[in-house]
């Protein structure tokens, strides 16, 4: 250790410069030599702490010590150093890392730039007269004779303008360009302008005066016109300016260049803010329109009820449920066999929401085909694919603020679930096409008739998306498990049956009600809607007139308990199926569907159409 303190302590001693070095693991200097003693007034600076000689940049330190470690060496005037009495000294370092027996060190050269100030002058004089005096006098000359000339025009003009000699020092500045940048023209004649006003780029990197356009214009000899670049103004802020620079010339020889300028700060911002609120209302008048068609789309289908009717121990058990989950911002997962009214249940939590005031977005998973689920969930641009011809918002833009209602989730393209959960995880997407990210702000509700603890088993559900969406489980009973239910949702069904297909409204008998108790109800609610429905429409007099009956006229609730045969429960299967796509038009998915009416999935639909045989003609 003894030699290794030797070679650190004769490296401090053998710069000419004020050089100490500091372990970089302690922060204490090492060694040191005479001129740093003298310049931080010290009469012993090892084993002292580094940082007591920084002037509150500890932070600059450390980001110097890795700019030398990444580069080799490197240097800066960003740190500022204080003597032992606390007086500021402007200073220059040079670092570089030194690495002796598994230490690292960081050798430290100090320049003193006021003592460099006064060299540099010194210098400067000494060329200057080296030079020669005539030189310097006809180049001073010159320039005093175009100010004086042209002086009262160029105070006159609107747009700043200044003039430059060959070595880029400001000869002249109008009034115009004192008031747009704030430097008077004492701050600027006979100073650099360049590292005044034009030293840095707007995005905050440095701008090298080698690369700019007006020292282009005198040492290229030609004309140059920028309209996107900023000055600096003295307090620092940046004035974004339009400016030609134009080469001059003295007898036809070359003597510096000319700057006419204007501040556009003011157009660019107005252009800029313009164009935000362009996008903005193109973004809003979308949004708009696919909020107007999907509300569109809701009146058209008619939902038959708005609130959660019965008061049995099941549903009392789902409401109780959505009053703990609806005020907070957790995601739900709704379970329950189809017709159950999973998707009412999703309703009633968003309308009891903090986000109540924006919609709730449902996408139904299972009635979009894999093709396109993507362009309806994530929207696209024009010409993504082959087809679109227009830009459309998707479902997760719109529910922006909203809910997102994701119903018969486990329908969902096994290729797309990896997406889906990245874009809901981080509350951003990309539409497809385009590769501006876009933020949001969703609530996720899921809902789906199948066990998706079974489809993960089979490999067709993301685990991690599984627990994503799981957050607050509610299962949705079937009503055969609630039959409780039945008498009030009867009268409910019924009422807004007769109400709108402006009906006279029948009595419901105990035989009807004994009847609609003892049917199993493999459809659930919805099935019992339909059945009120029917029975409102078919009334005799003033009672109602249920028909519990199967496609082939048979009483699926009567008691002779008849056995049938293979044959004919496929025969009665085919039979419900032709009845139900007549019923629908042949629609086999989507809303009001033939699936959606049986409570299967549009895929099992399709199927068992197949598998039966049955076409346009049955």
């Amino acid at each position: 250790m003894a030699s290794e303190e030797l070679e650190i302590a004769d490296l401090a001693q053998a710069s000419v410069l004020a050089c100490v070095i500091v372990d970089t693991q302690s922060g204490r200097i090492a060694a040191d030599n005479s001129q740093a003693r003298a310049l931080l007034e010290s009469s012993d600076l090892v084993g002292k702490d580094f940082a007591l000689f920084l002037k509150d940049n500890l932070p600059e330190l450390i980001v110097f010590t890795e700019s030398v470690d990444y580069f080799g060496e490197n240097w800066t005037r960003d740190l500022k150093l204080k003597n032992s009495k606390s007086e500021e000294i402007g200073a220059e370092l040079h670092g570089r890392l030194i690495r002796q027996d598994g230490t690292t060190f960081l050798q430290i050269q100090i320049i003193d730039m006021s003592s460099y100030a006064a060299r540099t002058d010194a210098t400067a004089t000494s060329n200057l007269h080296a030079k020669g005096l005539m030189e310097w006098k006809r180049a001073r000359i010159f320039f005093a004779e175009m100010e004086n000339e042209n002086r009262l025009i160029l105070d006159a003009a609107g747009e700043g303008i200044y003039g430059i000699n060959l070595e880029g020092k400001t000869t002249f500045v109008n009034n115009a360009a004192q008031e747009i940048l704030g430097w008077t023209d004492e701050d600027v004649i006979g100073q650099n302008i360049h590292e005044l006003i034009h030293h840095h780029h707007l995005d905050g990197s440095k701008y090298p005066s080698r690369d700019c356009p007006i020292f282009h214009s005198f040492r290229n000899e030609q004309v140059n016109r920028v309209e996107d670049e900023v000055f600096w103004h003295k307090n620092g802020k940046p004035i974004e300016v339009e400016y030609t620079s134009t080469p001059i010339y003295d007898q036809q020889v070359l003597a510096g260049a000319v700057v006419i300028f204007r501040d556009v700060s003011q157009r660019r911002e107005s252009e800029r803010k313009l164009h935000h609120a362009m996008t903005q209302i193109e973004g809003l008048r979308e949004r708009l329109e696919q909020e107007n068609e999907y509300l569109q789309e809701e009146i058209q289908s008619v939902r038959s009820h708005f609130e959660l009717v019965g008061s049995s121990p099941a549903t009392l058990r789902t409401l109780a449920q959505i009053d703990l989950v609806a005020e907070t911002e957790s995601n739900v997962f709704i379970m329950g066999e189809g017709g159950t009214g999973k998707a009412l249940v999703a309703s009633a939590i968003h309308k009891s929401s903090l986000r109540s005031k924006r919609p709730i977005i449902p996408v139904n998973c299972a009635g979009i085909s894999t093709s396109s689920f993507e362009s309806e969930l994530f929207g696209h641009v024009r010409g993504a694919f082959q087809g679109a011809l227009h830009d459309r918002t998707g479902k997760l833009e719109i529910a922006n603020g909203g809910t997102l209602f994701l119903d018969e989730v486990s329908e969902i393209p096994m290729e797309l679930q990896g997406k889906v959960l990245k874009t809901l995880q981080e509350q951003s997407f990309e539409r497809l096409g385009s590769n501006r990210t876009s933020k949001i702000d969703v609530r996720v509700i899921a809902s789906s008739s199948e066990d998706l603890t079974q489809c993960i088993k089979q490999g067709t559900f993301r685990e991690d998306l599984y627990f994503f969406l799981n957050v607050f489980p509610i299962d949705c009973h079937p009503l055969r498990e609630r039959t409780s239910d039945i008498p009030e949702l009867t009268q409910h069904f019924l009422t807004l049956t007769c109400e709108r297909l402006n009906l006279q409204r029948p009595t419901i008998t105990k035989a009807n009600m004994r009847d609609l108790i003892e049917y199993h109800w493999p459809g659930n609610v919805r099935e019992l809607q339909n059945v009120i429905e029917r029975g409102a429409i078919l009334a005799r007099g003033d009672k109602l007139v249920l028909d519990l009956r199967n496609g082939d006229g048979s009483n699926l609730n009567s008691s002779d308990h008849e056995i049938l045969t293979e044959k004919q429960l496929i025969q009665l299967q085919a039979q419900n199926i032709i009845n139900c796509l007549t019923q629908t038009n042949g629609r086999v998915s989507g809303e009001e569907g033939a699936a959606q009416l049986m409570g299967i999935k549009p895929t099992t639909l399709y199927s068992r159409i197949k598998k039966y045989g049955i076409s346009i003609k049955d």
